[in-house]
């Protein structure tokens, strides 16, 4: 496979300014979605696929013989978080940005496809920009899409940069990569009253400072180990802000992580039976949302990168414990492909993801374009010219 020129990479970096100004968050994709269609077009994709799973988008590169597909992977969307920034190329929408770096990730997977001009020997490789991941929804959308059975991968990778990380350092982690992760909405109904007669009234509020107390004390244990839990207090409301009235309901919003999803499933029960011990008077609604499960790295497609990146003289980092934050790849692992996450370091004093002033290194696209084009090459061998 032949890499992208200077012009080529010059022309990714315009792309990602591009994209960059015009963020779309979860669900809103559409804009980016089209001019990413319009790019793999004009790069010569055998075929496209629009809209999956909402407006993710999907392009074929087919080997000269049969074999396995390798699905890479990328995401389309920004964050609902406004901008701080002196760059030129800043938001132009108030209250959105790419401030995770996905507008990165999305021209990296161009530059893929600018070595693809050489198609790989055998087998296929499909570029996947999937929307809504920072919600989760968005890699369940496209597996539950009915064109999904034409696309399945036997092998699927994805990166993410990681400031704190020096500059284009592999960061390699078989097993558990990233946490399981599910937001837990929990509202509580009683009956209202005037402050005069509280007792006149049924208050969530003694529940609600028994589960804020209770819920963050599940946590167990350390990052790395099976028994890790984290339970996050983000949210809490009780009532209105009156001093007439005796409140009469309450929500809380917590966010429940673990290493495994075993391990996960065991946290959310002790979460409603803990829920259940403190609201026996009260009507109680618990909804789940930005549900995450576990990035499991296989040990081969771990194997194949660890090897390219030898190959290509890339810094490596052996991954002690996984990361904290989620990341809705996993679903792919869980569908039945040999996955495997990458995480590729941003700079040790780079801002870190979701900050107002994060930007995506441009020195970065490169880097990630030779290693994923390396592990095409690697499985799939080059196409005799």
């Amino acid at each position: 496979m032949t890499a992208p020129t200077e012009k080529q990479i010059s022309a990714l970096v315009d792309l990602r300014h591009a994209l960059h100004r015009r963020p779309e968050v979860s669900g809103e994709e559409a804009e980016t979605a089209n001019r990413i269609a319009e790019e793999l077009t004009a790069l010569g994709a055998d075929r496209i696929w629009r809209g999956l799973g909402g407006h993710g988008v999907a392009a074929e590169f087919k080997g000269a013989e049969d074999g396995p597909t390798v699905l890479l992977r990328c995401e389309l969307d920004g964050l609902p978080i406004h901008e701080v920034s002196d760059i030129a190329y800043r938001s132009e929408t108030d209250g959105k940005g790419h401030l995770c770096g996905h507008d990165g990730h999305m021209v990296s997977m161009l530059g893929v496809a600018m070595s693809l001009a050489t198609r790989p020997a055998r087998g296929r490789v499909v570029l996947l920009f999937q929307p809504a991941e920072e919600t989760g929804a968005g890699a369940k959308a496209v597996i539950d899409d009915p064109r999904w059975s034409e696309i399945r991968p036997e092998f699927a990778f994805a990166y993410h940069n990681v400031p704190g990380r020096p500059l284009g350092e592999i960061g390699l982690r078989a097993g558990p990569g990233n946490c399981a992760s599910r937001g837990m909405q929990i509202l509580l109904e009683g009956k209202s009253s005037h402050a005069a007669a509280p007792d006149d009234g049924t208050s969530p509020g003694e529940a609600m400072a028994a589960l804020m107390l209770g819920l963050p004390k599940l946590g167990t244990g350390k990052i790395g180990d099976n028994s890790f839990a984290l339970s996050t207090l983000t949210h809490a409301k009780l009532g209105e802000p009156t001093f007439g009235i005796a409140p009469g309901m309450g929500e809380l919003r917590v966010t429940l992580r673990c290493m495994t999803d075993d391990r996960m499933e065991a946290l959310v029960s002790a979460a409603k039976a803990l829920i259940a011990e403190h609201t026996n008077e009260l009507a109680v609604g618990v909804f789940w949302h930005d549900i995450f499960f576990t990035v499991t790295n296989d040990t081969e497609a771990t194997g194949v990168a660890r090897r390219v990146a030898a190959r290509q003289g890339l810094s490596q980092h052996e991954m002690d414990t996984p990361m904290r934050w989620s990341e809705d790849f996993g679903r792919f692992g869980t569908d039945g492909a040999k996955a495997a996450m990458l995480y590729i370091g941003a700079g040790v004093t780079h801002p870190q993801l979701h900050n107002p002033d994060y930007d995506f290194p441009d020195a970065l696209i490169p880097v990630v374009t030779g290693l994923f084009s390396g592990i095409v090459e690697d499985i799939l061998g080059i196409a005799p010219t």
